[in-house]
C-alpha cells in the first residue's frame, strides 16, 4: 500500500475530466445561493453530509471488492436525477481511462467491459482504490475530499474568489471530511452481512433540481 497512490488519485490534476464540472457549484452560484466564501463553505458542508456520504460509502464498498455491477445499481438508486446519473457514468468513464493508464488491474478490465458506457463515477473509484493498494478508508477520503475541492475550485472562477478563501475553506472542513469517510468506510464493512441497504442513502433534493435545471441551461461554464 503506498499513500502517494492516495495523493495522486486527489490531486485534482489527475486527468479524470472533474474540471469541467463545478459539483452544483455553478447552479447555486447562479441562484444566487452562493455569492461569497461563507456561501460556498455552507454549501461544501451539506454537499459533504448529504451526496459525498453517498459516493464515500459507495467508494469504499468498491474498494473491499464488493461486486461493483450490483454497486451500480445502488448508485442509480440513490441517484433519482437524470442529469446527475448521467454525469456520474460520464465522470466514470473518464476515471475509467485514467486508472487504467495508471493503475491496470483485472477489476478494472472486467468493470470496463460491463459497463462500456461509464459506471457511477464512485464505483470506478473504489475499484481504482483497490487496484492503487488503497483502503476501503482511503477511498472514501478520495470522494469525500473530491467533493468540496471541485465545488471550491469552480467558485473560485465563478466568482473570481480568493484562492487563499478557497483553501481556507476545505482546511476548515477537515473535521467534516474525516467524519464522512470515517462513517462511509464503516458502513461499507457491513455490506457482505447486511446487503446493500447498510449504505449511505442521504439524499440532497436542492442539489437534484437544480442539476436538472442545469442541464438545460444553454449558457454554462460547467458541464454539471
Amino acid at each position: 500500500m503506498t499513500r502517494a497512490a492516495l495523493l495522486l488519485l486527489a490531486d485534482g490534476r489527475f486527468p479524470a475530466g472533474g474540471h469541467a464540472h463545478s459539483g452544483g457549484a455553478e447552479a447555486a452560484v447562479t441562484a444566487g445561493r452562493v455569492r461569497d466564501a461563507a456561501g460556498l463553505e455552507e454549501f461544501c458542508r451539506g454537499r459533504l453530509h448529504t451526496s459525498a456520504l453517498v459516493a464515500a460509502g459507495l467508494a469504499a464498498a468498491a474498494a473491499t471488492g464488493y461486486d461493483p455491477l450490483l454497486l451500480d445499481q445502488a448508485a442509480d438508486a440513490r441517484t433519482p436525477a437524470p442529469a446527475l446519473r448521467r454525469t456520474a457514468r460520464r465522470l466514470g468513464r473518464q476515471l475509467m481511462r485514467a486508472a487504467r493508464a495508471t493503475w491496470p488491474s483485472a477489476e478494472l478490465d472486467a468493470l470496463a467491459a460491463a459497463r462500456p458506457q461509464g459506471a457511477h463515477q464512485p464505483i470506478v473509484l473504489g475499484v481504482t482504490a483497490r487496484s492503487a493498494g488503497l483502503t476501503p478508508l482511503e477511498a472514501a477520503y478520495a470522494a469525500a475530499y473530491e467533493s468540496v475541492s471541485g465545488p471550491a475550485g469552480a467558485t473560485v472562477r465563478l466568482l473570481r474568489l480568493d484562492p487563499f478563501d478557497a483553501v481556507a475553506i476545505l482546511a476548515r472542513l477537515a473535521d467534516d471530511i474525516d467524519l464522512v469517510a470515517a462513517q462511509a468506510a464503516e458502513a461499507a464493512q457491513h455490506v457482505p452481512a447486511d446487503g446493500l441497504d447498510a449504505l449511505p442513502a442521504a439524499s440532497a433534493p436542492l442539489l437534484d433540481i437544480t442539476a436538472e435545471q442545469h442541464a438545460t441551461t444553454p449558457a454554462r461554464l460547467f458541464a454539471s
